[in-house]
C-alpha cells in the first residue's frame, strides 16, 4: 500500500513511531490557549508536555486504545494547535491549487484521520520514563516561523531527534510540520501522495486515505 511508509528500511518508520508520542505530548495541555499566544514556541511546546503526561497517566482508556477517549483528546488537545489545513496544503503541493472545496476538505478530513490513527499508536506505546531535552530556539522579534528542537530519549534507547516546525497566526503560535532524524513528517506524505494523484487523481487520492483509515481504525478495534 501506498501509505504503508515504505521508509521502514532506513529506519525512519520505527523512529518516528518511538518519537510521534513526545509530538502529541507538546500539543496539548492545560492552558495552552493563553500559552500559545503569549510564550515563545519553545516554551509553549514545553508548558504544553504535562498537560498531556498526566492525562496518559491517569487515563488507562487511553493507553488501552479507547478511540473514542483518544479522537477526543486529540480534538481537544492537539488539533486546535495544529494547522491542518496548511499541512494538508504542502503534502499535496501544486495539486492543492487543482482540488476543489469539497476534494479540501475531504482531504482535510482524511489527513487528520491518519494523524490521529499515529497518535493512537504512540498512545499504546506510552512510557513515563521518557525524557525530553529542548535546545535552545533561535527566534528573532518580529519572526513569524520557528523551530523547535529536541532528543526524545525512550526506555534507554537511542535519542530520538525530534524537531517541530511552527507558524504564528493572530498572535498564536501553531505547529505546521514535524521531523524525526530531519526527515519531515509533509515531506514524505508528499511523495506519497503525488504517486497516488498522478495515478488516480485527487479523488483517487481520497479513495485511498479513506481506505487506510478505514483499515487502520478497523485494526485498532479488534
Amino acid at each position: 500500500h501506498i501509505f504503508a511508509m515504505k521508509t521502514a528500511s532506513s529506519g525512519f518508520t520505527q523512529h518516528y513511531r518511538a518519537a510521534v508520542l513526545s509530538l502529541v505530548c507538546a500539543l496539548g495541555g492545560g492552558g495552552m490557549s493563553c500559552a500559545l499566544a503569549q510564550d515563545s514556541p519553545d516554551l509553549t511546546v514545553q508548558r504544553a508536555v504535562e498537560g498531556v503526561t498526566s492525562a496518559l497517566g491517569s487515563d488507562k482508556a487511553l493507553l488501552a486504545g479507547d478511540r473514542a477517549r483518544i479522537n477526543a483528546l486529540v480534538d481537544a488537545k492537539v488539533m486546535p494547535y495544529v494547522n491542518i489545513t496548511r499541512m494538508t496544503q504542502s503534502a499535496l503541493g501544486p495539486h492543492w491549487a487543482r482540488a476543489t472545496p469539497e476534494q479540501r476538505t475531504a482531504l482535510g478530513t482524511e489527513f487528520k484521520r491518519l494523524l490521529t490513527n499515529t497518535y493512537a499508536g504512540a498512545f499504546s506505546r506510552y512510557s513515563p520514563a521518557a525524557k525530553i531535552e529542548y535546545r535552545p530556539s533561535r527566534l528573532q522579534p518580529g519572526d513569524t516561523d520557528a523551530t523547535v528542537r529536541s532528543l526524545v530519549s525512550i526506555d534507554g534507547n537511542q535519542p530520538v531527534p525530534l524537531d517541530y516546525y511552527l507558524e504564528q497566526i493572530d498572535g498564536a503560535w501553531k505547529v505546521t510540520d514535524f521531523a524525526v532524524f530531519g526527515a519531515r513528517m509533509v515531506e514524505v506524505y508528499k511523495g506519497q501522495f503525488h504517486g497516488a494523484i498522478s495515478a488516480n487523481g485527487i479523488d483517487g487520492l481520497i479513495r485511498t486515505l479513506v481506505a487506510k483509515n478505514n483499515s487502520n481504525e478497523a485494526a485498532a478495534a479488534r
